[in-house]
């Protein structure tokens, strides 16, 4: 048996969570520390894609082909710092698209089996909300990864989400669990965060990765340059972090 990627969805239906910046960071540091890996960009905004120097409103063919013509998902790979599977705005019709296809829920799932093999990881961003992008995405993945904006709001959507899981569970995919949450925009200066954090762990335990990633403008500045911060700055702070965190997920969650 050739041993197969473990593929980690990104989710949190509210945005602005760095959910894009950490799937393609996470995914940087695991290609640094030696392992292949593919990011799949199913957000309709293509952020990940153009964070790796790719305009998607170049492309001939990109995940929306995957998902609803059944394309094979080697077309639309692209190799960068990571290998990207490119979004573009085509996406956004995608639910409507496949809203008549039989087994619409695991179109995602069936593209990736042939490169299973081909990777350690398989990275998936999800768009800001628990549609049948987000539902494909955790129908295929084995874990997920879910950033959290340290603040009140942000946190109160952890409950949907789990609500959304069980339901996965049940209908898709037993086996998918949360590999962690993930504090991000962290500004330490706050008492609120810290306050946040402390929610978190109270309701989470030790779901909660020991990585945070705190506010910077770094993330801003990388992506316009096209590669990841780990690129871009490779000894600042908010590489350390993503480092950190590549390596508690290595370590199977080992807090």
């Amino acid at each position: 048996m050739t041993p197969q990627a473990k593929v980690i969805a990104f989710t949190n239906q509210k945005g602005g969570v760095a959910k894009t910046t950490t799937t393609l960071n996470l995914a940087a540091a695991f290609v640094e520390s030696g392992h292949r890996c593919l990011c799949i960009d199913l957000d309709p905004q293509g952020n990940l894609t153009m964070s790796q120097g790719i305009d998607p409103d170049s492309l001939e063919v990109s995940m929306y082909d995957v998902l609803v013509h059944d394309t094979s998902i080697r077309e639309v790979i692209r190799k960068r710092e990571v290998d990207v599977a490119c979004a573009s705005i085509d996406l956004a019709g995608a639910e409507i698209a496949m809203s008549t296809k039989i087994g619409r829920e695991r179109s995602l799932e069936k593209a990736i089996r042939p490169v299973k093999e081909d990777y350690d990881f398989i990275c998936i961003d999800t768009p800001p909300s628990l549609g049948l992008l987000t539902i494909n995405a955790l129908a295929a993945a084995d874990k997920v990864i879910v950033p959290v904006q340290c603040e009140y709001l942000s946190m109160r959507g952890l409950v949907q989400l789990q609500n959304t899981l069980s339901m996965i569970r049940e209908d898709l995919n037993p086996d998918i669990e949360i590999e962690g949450i993930l504090p991000t925009l962290v500004d330490s200066r706050t008492v609120h965060a810290k306050e946040a954090i402390e929610i978190l762990e109270e309701n989470f335990g030790d779901r909660v990765f020991a990585s945070r990633i705190n506010k910077t403008v770094r993330f801003a500045e990388a992506p316009v340059k096209g590669m990841s911060v780990l690129k871009y700055d490779p000894d600042g702070k908010a590489a350390f972090a993503y480092r950190q965190l590549a390596k508690e997920v290595l370590s199977n969650g080992k807090r």
